[in-house]
């Protein structure tokens, strides 16, 4: 067999066809690329501006719930205040509808004038007792139908200015029923953070109250 030179600097042996060319394995960086990198290519993932937007809507999203968590909380707060002072204004009721006001054994009216229910215990002296209120008495601290409560509901005393510690400021009222001005009266009392009955809240902040109001007639004896 005679071996040739191609005119390409390929051999061939006299009698056989061109021989077949092998291709060099290709690997990363080499001068011939696989079919399928052929193109602009790239490997599936996000942009730059989609993961800026995606990040600005997860932002936007936390933020809006964590102040849905703060109104919970907030609520929930202010929730338990109105109940607190709910039970305190009962409380102040029904120490006021256990003052005498009622008929002695002749048949004469008697009403207490004189117990001092802001003492803590009450004293039967040195008070206003069932006395009719001052107008306004539910708008300002007025001596006699005014104490306060610390945060364990304590009684704290009363006068026109809040002592240290006090959390809840109770206002009472007492006028006489209209339809019945000798025999009936009309009791209100208004529960309300001392913070908003010094004029010290902050605006725009809404303190807890309680309203409550009752009829006491008189009884026999």
């Amino acid at each position: 067999m005679r071996l040739r030179l191609r005119p390409d600097g390929l051999s061939c042996a006299s009698g056989s066809g061109p021989p077949k060319r092998r291709e060099a394995p290709w690997c990363e960086g080499g001068s011939v690329p696989p079919k399928h990198r052929e193109g602009p290519w790239c490997e599936g993932g996000f942009s730059l501006v989609e993961t800026t937007v995606a990040a600005g809507l997860l932002a936007a999203s936390l933020i809006s719930l964590a102040q849905l968590l703060d109104l919970a909380v907030r609520n929930n707060v202010d929730s338990r205040a109105v109940t607190y002072a709910t039970v305190l204004a009962q409380q102040k009721l029904e120490e006021l509808r256990a003052l005498t006001w009622g008929f002695d054994t002749q048949g004469l009216p008697i009403g207490d004038t004189t117990t001092d229910t802001a003492a803590n215990p009450s004293r039967p002296t040195g008070g206003t007792g069932l006395s009719s209120s001052p107008s306004g008495s539910l708008d300002e601290n007025t001596s006699g139908f005014v104490d306060y409560v610390d945060r364990f509901g304590d009684k704290l005393g009363g006068g026109a200015a809040p002592p240290a510690g006090a959390l809840y400021t109770r206002r009472w009222s007492i006028q006489p029923l209209p339809q019945d001005p000798g025999n009936g009266l009309i009791i209100h009392v208004l529960v309300t953070r001392t913070a908003v009955a010094t004029g010290l809240v902050r605006p725009g902040r809404l303190m807890a109250d309680a309203r409550l109001v009752t009829v006491r007639t008189r009884n026999s004896r």
